[in-house]
């Protein structure tokens, strides 16, 4: 379990190098939903989404020799961008293992940032073996996307921002694919408020989370199909643990909802978001009987698009 006095020290050691991004609502969402939303827009942070965060701090906690030795991760890109942002800071060599699928805006952003590229195939299991191939062949030191103390201390600061910011918030809504947002959410949010309520939104084409929350254990994803590139990974060893013991709910959405809400945010409140962070505004509609008259928390991963490929006009 991740304090919340290492969420504190996280926030002091990274702050300098994130943005403490703002907070918008929109009265057309909030009439639609019969209450009033809080939009947390981490796709406004630098390298466009909440991965910074952690990145910055897990890179910040590294000694000089640990940076010398390089550095590795996988990712499907905004974890990847963020880390090399870091790294790069620190001047350590950074690669990163992408599925060979992934999208052009994010692989653009990991080259811009510093991050050197070696390809897997888009499936967990060969996401694994190229990186432990490459660790063994140069020993470079692993910061994990989110199965990590310290990515998740990272993470759980833009909670804490978000409570400091807005301290009425009756629930918060987060993106659920790793867990290491949720993880640090529900770390900061109910040490903060302890009566908050804080639910994961999870695709129902990756809906691994969900389904381990009612086995009481970790299961694999039984399909990964799903528009939201970035909620595809199964869930950590460490988050799962956490999320158990301390979320509210997993709402779970289909393709078309996810969809229909990122249309939704791009047409009324002129903002760029991922489908994986539109799928938090997805469960708030869903919910919105359940929901009525609160004040809701939504956290905006991150919002880095292919602009040419948006999919409502596939």
């Amino acid at each position: 379990m991740v304090s919340f006095q290492e969420i504190i020290d996280s926030h002091d050691r990274i702050k300098q190098f994130i943005h403490r991004t703002p907070i918008l609502t929109n009265s057309g969402l909030d009439y639609l939903i019969g209450a009033e939303i809080f939009c947390k827009c981490e796709n406004f942070q630098k390298t466009g989404a909440f991965k910074i965060r952690g990145a910055t701090n897990a890179v910040e906690l590294l000694t000089t020799s640990e940076i010398d030795q390089g550095i590795a991760t996988a990712s499907s890109g905004n974890h990847g961008a963020a880390l090399a942002k870091a790294a790069t800071r620190r001047k350590a060599k950074i690669t990163v293992v992408m599925p060979n699928d992934s999208s052009l805006k994010k692989i653009d952003n990991v080259k811009r940032n510093g991050g050197d590229i070696i390809w897997c195939e888009p499936f967990q299991e060969s996401r694994e073996k190229v990186l432990n191939d490459f660790i063994n062949e140069t020993n470079s030191i692993v910061i994990h996307p989110y199965n990590d103390e310290k990515i998740i201390a990272g993470q759980g600061t833009a909670a804490k921002e978000f409570l400091e910011d807005c301290r009425d918030l009756d629930l918060i809504i987060a993106p659920l694919s790793g867990g290491g947002l949720l993880s640090g959410t529900l770390c900061a949010a109910k040490r903060i408020k302890p009566e908050i309520l804080v639910y994961g939104a999870e695709p129902m084409e990756a809906d691994d989370a969900y389904r381990s929350l009612i086995a009481g254990k970790r299961l694999s994803n039984e399909t990964t199909d799903t528009i939201c590139d970035g909620l595809r990974a199964q869930i950590g060893i460490i988050n799962f643990p956490i999320i158990k013991e301390m979320v509210d709910g997993i709402i779970t959405l289909s393709e078309i909802e996810i969809i229909s809400a990122m249309k939704m945010i791009f047409e009324r409140m002129k903002i760029v978001v991922e489908p994986s962070s539109a799928i938090v505004l997805a469960a708030a509609i869903k919910n919105k009987n359940k929901f009525q008259g609160k004040k809701i928390g939504l956290i905006f991963s991150g919002g880095n698009v292919d602009c040419d490929n948006l999919p409502w006009n596939n």
